[in-house]
């Protein structure tokens, strides 16, 4: 799904003097190039404050962990996502709220959180799935309204950028309380290794965040609040700074795949290709396809027997997941989650793509749909 090899051979020179550094001078935690990484990702997405930590899922329970929730505080969070995003929820023994997604973009708006909201409802997590945001203004506008914090998982969406109605641009990950992301290998950002961040522009809640982070202290010794141990480590930081100079031209190749892809499937009957919101730019961490007509599994089965990657996210709704059994009434549904789980698929898509390779999954796309 992704060439990594390919785009580091392209900027090995710089990634092993890099690595090189960091090895020399023995700073492999909280080193120099962590907060060389933080300061640059910091001017990168025009926010006051980041906080690299080991990774997305960690980013997600600290972001909870900031808000002074109580057991059985309840969260709201897309159906549509990956796990992380509900798990951190249940692990600290706070509700989940599943609601269902848009079936275009794939994401939550603030029309679909209003229908859920009690009040316990205490923060909304907005995914921004598959690399472009979710209606952002609506939702800030009504959780501020209602004194609900909005936690961002921006994980697949770095360096997508929101426009509001005013005209006003920011990049997704900054327009909540809190903003979080994962710098896993396969993302639009990816270290060779785990590795996340929290975004924040309030300065009193950062230092909170900080603290959670490195054991709840503030000072060596000292812990004024539990926390937890997690930290990017300062090899990861050295390579993501190397890979944030490139980030916009990834951005921007992944964009040209998902034109071709868009320009060849937008009149096939049984296709739905992934709509782009006008109020949002699109990364294209995944470029998501809808089959219609109950063919999707026979279309993977074809994929796969030419040779062609291909992913299905999410096969299953995270509702019906055993793991969240105890917080899911037995009849619960969302009609939209269910039917994408059945519909999705996602094709290759990344910044190495090469000419012949976009050309083949093309041309064996058409076919399976003319024959």
């Amino acid at each position: 799904m992704v060439d990594v090899r390919t785009q580091y051979l392209k900027i090995k020179e710089d990634i092993d003097r890099q690595i090189n550094e960091v090895i020399n001078s023995c700073a492999f935690i909280n080193g120099p190039k962590v907060k060389e990484f933080q300061s640059e990702l910091e001017k990168y997405l025009d926010v006051k404050h980041v906080i690299p930590v080991a990774n997305g899922t960690d980013a997600l329970q600290i972001a909870l962990m900031s808000l002074d929730l109580k057991p059985d505080d309840e969260i709201i969070v897309p159906a549509h996502t990956y796990v992380a995003t509900a798990e951190v929820i249940a692990l600290l023994g706070l509700k989940p709220i599943m609601v269902d997604v848009d079936p275009y973009t794939f994401n939550v708006t603030s029309e679909i959180i209003k229908n859920s909201v009690t009040d316990k409802t205490k923060a909304i997590v907005p995914v921004h799935l598959y690399g472009q945001c979710a209606e952002m203004e609506g939702i800030v506008s009504f959780a501020q309204k209602n004194n609900i914090a909005v936690i961002e998982d921006a994980a697949q969406a770095i360096g997508c950028d929101y426009t509001f109605s005013d005209g006003k641009k920011a990049k997704a990950g900054t327009i909540g309380n809190i903003g979080c992301t994962s710098f896993y290998p396969s993302k639009n950002l990816g270290a060779y290794g785990d590795g996340g961040a929290i975004f924040c522009n309030d300065d009193e809640l950062t230092k909170k965040l900080r603290m959670i982070a490195n054991h709840g202290q503030s000072e060596r010794y000292y812990h004024d609040i539990v926390g937890c141990n997690s930290r990017l480590d300062s090899i990861q930081a050295a390579i993501l700074n190397v890979k944030l100079k490139h980030l916009d031209s990834y951005n921007d190749s992944r964009r040209k795949v998902a034109n071709s892809y868009d320009d060849a499937f937008k009149n096939i009957d049984g296709i739905t290709i992934p709509k782009r919101a006008h109020f949002s730019t699109h990364v294209f961490h995944q470029y998501t396809l809808r089959i219609a007509n109950g063919r999707r599994d026979v279309f993977k089965e074809y994929l796969d027997s030419k040779e062609i990657p291909n992913m299905i996210y999410y096969p299953v709704p995270l509702y019906k997941q055993k793991a969240f059994d105890n917080n899911i009434p037995k009849d619960f549904s969302l009609p939209v989650t269910t039917q994408l789980s059945n519909e999705v698929i996602s094709l290759p898509i990344h910044s190495e793509m090469q000419k012949d390779q976009l050309e083949y999954i093309i041309k064996t796309v058409k076919e399976f749909f003319s024959s």
